[in-house]
């Protein structure tokens, strides 16, 4: 459908957001009043990707980084004065990441061949890895320098990214075809990965990538994590809303209760006692019970 892919970002009183034509607008939280915007686009030369620009703007200090189909660039947040242009990753429609490896913050970005880490400073790459498993998925971060990384193609990946006197290594720890996301993020909790393969629900054990179990028919819907309470909060391509136990022993469904109509493609969002799901054609907010 027409609109933007990506999620907004909400930083010191401003909204950034990133359309789907390439268009990233700084707004007045406060009132929408524009406060400067950029044809990322046009700037790097990228030609619009089929699905259209997906990056969700990564604010980090006085920096908001967006990815143009697998090109990072970097602009000041107050001013919208352009910073840097990253290496590209290759095609993609990922999101840049910001994570702390070694003591040392980078942003990575998953392209279509390869993964990529740059500092947030200058952009400059710090190391890289090569997998042509897909460019849509987030990677995650594991314990001790575990890096997850997952696409449709090739499933999960578990790399080992460390600092020695010789500069950066990344090893590849396990490749499982347990868990094989297309455009669905996946959680890690207490060891373990949860999310889709393809559209069924699946967990797969981190320690070697072996999956734990694998069930219910979702579709391609999202889902969050409840850690405080081991579930997933799942909000399925038909617009139902399920809790399903975020534990490895057996697939789980607590609940299930019907919420929107039409394709969900969005995911969930809980605050507090509220919950909120969206669509292309309606969004709804449900008030919840709240533990004793």
């Amino acid at each position: 459908g027409a609109g933007p892919r990506g999620t907004p970002t909400l930083h010191n009183g401003r909204v950034y957001a990133f359309g789907a034509t390439g268009i990233l607008n700084a707004l007045d939280a406060a009132t929408g009043k524009l406060v400067w915007s950029r044809n990322v686009a046009s700037e790097t030369n990228t030609k619009t990707p089929f699905w259209g620009f997906s990056s969700s703007p990564l604010v980090i200090g006085d920096t908001v980084i967006v990815a143009a189909s697998g090109n990072l660039v970097a602009y000041d947040a107050a001013t919208g004065n352009q910073k840097w242009v990253g290496p590209k990753a290759g095609g993609s429609y990922s999101s840049p990441h910001l994570v702390t490896i070694g003591g040392v913050a980078q942003v990575l970005l998953m392209g279509e061949g390869r993964l990529i880490s740059v500092a947030p400073a200058d952009g400059k790459q710090i190391w890289e890895h090569q997998w042509s498993g897909g460019s849509i998925v987030q990677p995650a971060l594991g314990s001790d320098g575990e890096v997850l990384i997952a696409g449709q193609e090739n499933g999960t990946r578990s790399i080992e990214v460390g600092r020695g006197a010789g500069g950066w290594t990344v090893k590849e720890r396990w490749t499982s075809n347990g868990l094989k996301p297309y455009f669905n993020d996946f959680v890690v909790h207490k060891g373990h990965a949860f999310g889709f393969d393809n559209r069924i629900l699946s967990c797969i054990d981190l320690k070697d990538g072996q999956r734990k179990w694998k069930g219910g028919r979702y579709g391609n819907g999202q889902l969050v994590l409840l850690p405080d309470q081991d579930l997933l909060l799942v909000l399925s391509e038909e617009g139902e809303v399920a809790l399903v136990g975020a534990t490895p022993d057996q697939f789980a469904e607590v609940a299930k209760v019907p919420a929107i109509k039409g394709k969900t493609w969005n995911h969930p969002a809980l605050v507090g006692d509220i919950l909120l799901v969206r669509n292309g054609e309606e969004m709804a907010a449900f008030r919840l019970s709240r533990a004793n």
